[in-house]
């Protein structure tokens, strides 16, 4: 079993090597060694390329009726691991390295008592999840899935769901000292993007509202020329079904824009446990795409408002308490038919 300041060497460990997106091999050969010393039995699934999922388990146990998982690539840039008396610094200590260290820590824990549970380490979260769908279609027979992302040890009820959609605005270039001669396309654009602003987003009871950002902007030739194309990227962060919201945004937008929905991530509920304090989790994470490992559940050490910053961090003492949830809620879990 991991000591307590063994688990805080391994997150350092795990932090110093860098896996932001695509490069993941690396940490993953890592985990490979460590898990392999704890005796547990170690599989590489392929990704793409060099990339590939950590699948663990306990020689000659059955199939896990829990698994842990989380990802192991990270944002850029690379930032080396430090640490205080209380936390651990660094890219990825908290979004997810912390997290990996947490469920390897609480797997041999639990192994000790008699209960056998799988880890499932995946690349590619922070860009499309592509570990995770290689990881859906080979599923091992699992009951339950706890996803850890960092929620500061709460039990998530329910993650946002994601709508990311592109709006392009067709004009006529002219001279721009005649612009009576063209059609600005960025014009056209942004009378577009000032109704969806004042547009009206649903609520859900408990949950909270669908937020709405404007993430990108482009277009034009050059500033003395009516520009004749104009984009801009959106993400809405859902808390329910598309179905109506898509069509509001089309009718908002009409004539001014094509509207182009490209990606959707479905807002979900989870499974909660009794005595545990809970969360909604804005952000999306993995879990629709393992829908095949069980059912899930949502829980981790650190904050998502320090993720993906220069300051990263994970505290020391929400660690070594979230080794004692994951046993926690693993025994119940264990007791549901």
């Amino acid at each position: 079993m991991l000591s307590r300041m063994d688990l805080f060497a391994l997150t350092r460990r795990l932090v110093d090597v860098e896996s932001i997106t695509g490069n993941e091999a690396g940490v993953g050969e890592v985990l490979c060694r460590e898990l392999a010393a704890h005796g547990f039995e170690v599989h590489k699934m392929p990704v793409e390329g060099d990339r590939f999922n950590v699948v663990v388990t306990s020689p000659g146990a059955a199939r896990p009726e829990v698994v842990f998982s989380t990802h192991m690539d990270t944002v850029p840039p690379f930032i080396p691991s430090s640490e205080n008396e209380t936390r651990i610094f660094g890219r990825g200590s908290c979004d997810a390295k912390g997290i990996i260290a947490i469920q390897i820590a609480a797997a041999a824990r639990l192994r000790e008592e008699g209960i056998r549970v799988g880890l499932l380490f995946v690349v590619g979260e922070e860009r499309d999840s592509q570990g995770a769908k290689t990881a859906n279609d080979h599923a091992i027979g699992s009951r339950f899935l706890i996803n850890g992302e960092p929620t500061e040890n709460r039990l998530a009820v329910a993650s946002k769901g994601t709508l990311r959609a592109e709006l392009v605005a067709s004009g006529r270039m002219a001279h721009s000292a005649y612009p009576e001669l063209g059609e600005s396309a960025i014009d056209k654009l942004i009378v577009a993007l000032t109704r969806l602003r004042a547009m009206p987003l649903p609520q859900t009871p408990g949950i909270g509202p669908c937020t709405f950002n404007i993430g990108l902007i482009e277009g034009g030739r050059a500033p003395n020329v009516i520009p004749d194309h104009a984009k801009a990227h959106l993400l809405y962060r859902l808390v329910g079904p598309t179905k109506e919201l898509r069509r509001r945004i089309v009718e908002t937008v009409g004539e001014l824009a094509r509207v182009d929905f490209y990606l959707e991530i479905p807002f979900m509920r989870f499974r909660e446990v009794d005595g545990l304090p809970t969360m909604v989790a804005a952000f999306t994470t993995d879990i629709p795409a393992l829908g095949n490992w069980g059912e899930p559940l949502l829980t981790g050490p650190g904050s998502i408002h320090v993720a993906h910053t220069d300051g990263e961090y994970v505290e020391k003492q929400q660690l070594t308490e979230a080794v004692k949830l994951y046993c926690n809620i693993t025994r119940k879990l264990s007791s549901v038919r």
